[in-house]
């Protein structure tokens, strides 16, 4: 959280306002945001999840359509899928560092396919140009989902300010955080009408409530004015965030370099990681596993493969590049809180062996 000086003010005042759901605070905040990312077209909601479910809505996604998507990845990705009515579809991965491969994708095209939905999975940008040449090729939407990427860049531009949507997930334990709450970045501006009507039961927020028609069924996937005000203060502080993650992540990419049994991530020349958290992929990961947390460090494989679920058991299929980064890959400390002691202590103990 950003310091208690500069935000229980702001606090106070919204609290006290008279107007706590949504009002100014969140469209300020959406133009603030869209500003940080580099697109204007943004639309708030109280989650991520809530965001992409609006993605694939906006996205025309639904019964007897296909989504293609990522095992690698935290569930709400893969249930808003389900949430549209839609069918999820597993590509397989880049063995090297968990995200979509492109030819993978191509693979799984088929004339139901309404959309692609791409993870960053970690904060490293999946290979967005191949990836979206086959979007394009094809004529399907493209979604990402930067859950972990809040300030990655890819070709020198921000994640989110190229695809048709973006999500952007603001709970508790990412980059930015506002407690909970999801930011949807729209390429097409004339997306925002209607993205504005889904997260308030298909109403438009704006016209008398008792003269509003509702044509097409919506949600309460508002943002209000505290979790906005919260972000607001929290853009203010964002920039050394962030920045502390990437210098983490690179003093690790320098670091671990070569250690026997450990093979490190690797992505497009084009990409430049946020590093939301550190993957290392290991020989022996389990026994890794236990070492690191009998010395006090944390790891964690973080995320169960989707496709192991039940509620997507018939969207099941062979995944080898899933099975050979899921067998391997280990996630460590990278973030703000990890400092220049802290992070030497987790090098050193991977260079000591398992």
């Amino acid at each position: 959280m950003a310091p208690e000086a500069a935000l229980l003010p702001r606090l106070r005042e919204v609290l006290y306002s008279g107007q706590i759901s949504e009002g100014p605070p969140v469209t300020e905040f959406e133009q603030r945001f869209g500003a940080f990312v580099g697109q204007p077209h943004m639309l708030s909601f109280y989650s991520g999840t809530a965001a992409l479910h609006t993605a694939l809505l906006l996205a025309r996604a639904g019964p007897g359509d296909e989504v293609i998507s990522t095992a690698m990845t935290a569930e709400p990705t893969n249930l808003a899928i389900v949430h549209a009515g839609a069918r999820v579809v597993w590509a397989d991965v880049d063995p090297r560092n968990g995200n979509l491969a492109a030819a993978a994708i191509a693979e799984k095209i088929t004339p139901r396919t309404r959309a692609i939905m791409v993870v960053h999975y970690g904060g490293i940008p999946a290979s967005m140009a191949a990836i979206r040449a086959v979007a394009e090729r094809h004529g399907v939407a493209l979604i990402e989902d930067a859950a972990h990427a809040l300030g990655a860049r890819y070709a020198g531009l921000p994640i989110g300010s190229q695809s048709e949507y973006t999500m952007y997930s603001l709970q508790a334990i990412k980059h930015l955080t506002t407690v909970d709450g999801g930011m949807l970045a729209c390429r097409n501006p004339d997306d925002l009408p209607r993205g504005r009507r889904l997260r308030w039961f298909g109403m438009d927020r704006a016209a008398p409530r008792t003269e509003v028609d509702v044509a097409e069924a919506g949600y309460k996937y508002h943002m209000n004015n505290v979790n906005a005000t919260i972000g607001l203060v929290q853009l203010e502080y964002i920039r050394p965030v962030i920045a502390r993650h990437v210098a983490n992540g690179k003093y690790y990419d320098a670091a671990l370099r070569g250690i026997p049994g450990i093979e490190l991530c690797a992505w497009d020349a084009a990409a430049e990681p946020s590093y939301w958290f550190y993957t290392v992929l290991a020989e022996r990961r389990d026994e890794l596993a236990r070492r690191l947390t009998k010395l006090g460090i944390g790891n964690s494989l973080v995320h169960k493969r989707n496709d192991r679920h039940s509620v997507f058991a018939a969207s099941r299929c062979e995944l080898p590049g899933l099975d050979r980064f899921y067998d391997a890959m280990l996630h460590i400390p990278c973030g703000w809180w990890v400092g220049d002691a802290e992070r030497e202590y987790i090098a050193d103990a991977l260079r000591q062996g398992w």
